[in-house]
């Protein structure tokens, strides 16, 4: 690898730690607007989008030129295309992110209703799962990745849970029709930040690995300890 595309790849994967941060914070500030129900809060997610949105074009292109002019090869291409796909899987979560935020903010001119108990559980449960998917990228840990791929099952759990209650709070009181439905919302939109977590583990696996895991959760998947950039 010349010395020039060596530069150029740490550049890139300073600029994506950078954005890895960015939605991190936005996934804590729009769950938090939903537990608080702060319209604030919420602004302040929604803000901050577009920042998001132009370094995910920056980066992209930015693969897409070294890809062009350097035709890396082996695990300098996986690397990139990884992160192609990583880049694309964090744009997602801070449209989610918005999305939670413009829940939190219907839902605060409803303070008096009762948001089912498992909904902080989802949260929770959801919020670690970006920040260990981030973190198995970073470090190059696939197994950390396989980790957040099974706790998946715990909020898809949780979601089913959550609208269950719902349901049940709007058949006994159909005032309360239209802020459940708000939070019916609100809990696909976390279960939805949760595959995405999952789906961001899944191509950590295949950067560590080169092991293409999508659609094969069922099937054990064995440890392996490859070098990679990241």
């Amino acid at each position: 690898m010349s010395k020039h595309l060596q530069r150029e790849l740490d550049l890139l994967r300073d600029r994506l730690l950078q954005q890895f941060t960015g939605v991190e914070q936005m996934i804590q500030l729009a769950v938090r607007s939903l537990v608080e129900r702060s319209i604030t809060l919420a602004d302040r997610v929604i803000e901050s989008d577009a920042a998001i949105d132009a370094t995910d074009i920056e980066i992209e292109e930015e693969c897409l030129k070294l890809l062009a002019l350097h035709q890396p090869v082996s695990g300098d291409m996986r690397w990139l295309i990884t992160v192609v796909k990583v880049n694309a899987e964090l744009e997602r979560m801070a449209d989610i992110s918005c999305n939670i935020a413009e829940r939190a903010k219907a839902l605060a001119l409803f303070p008096l209703f009762p948001v089912p108990d498992e909904m902080n559980e989802m949260v929770n449960a959801a919020v670690s799962m970006v920040r260990k998917a981030l973190d198995s990228f970073v470090v190059g840990d696939a197994d950390l990745a396989a980790q957040v791929i099974v706790m998946d099952d715990r909020v898809d759990a949780l979601n089913r849970v959550v609208i269950d209650k719902l349901q049940e709070i709007m058949k006994d009181d159909p005032e309360q029709i239209e802020p459940a439905v708000h939070c019916f919302s609100a809990s696909r939109h976390l279960e939805r930040i949760a595959d995405y977590a999952e789906n961001l583990s899944e191509e950590v696996i295949y950067l560590v690995d080169g092991e293409i895991v999508r659609h094969q959760h069922g099937v054990r998947r064995e440890p392996k300890s490859n070098g990679n950039h990241a």
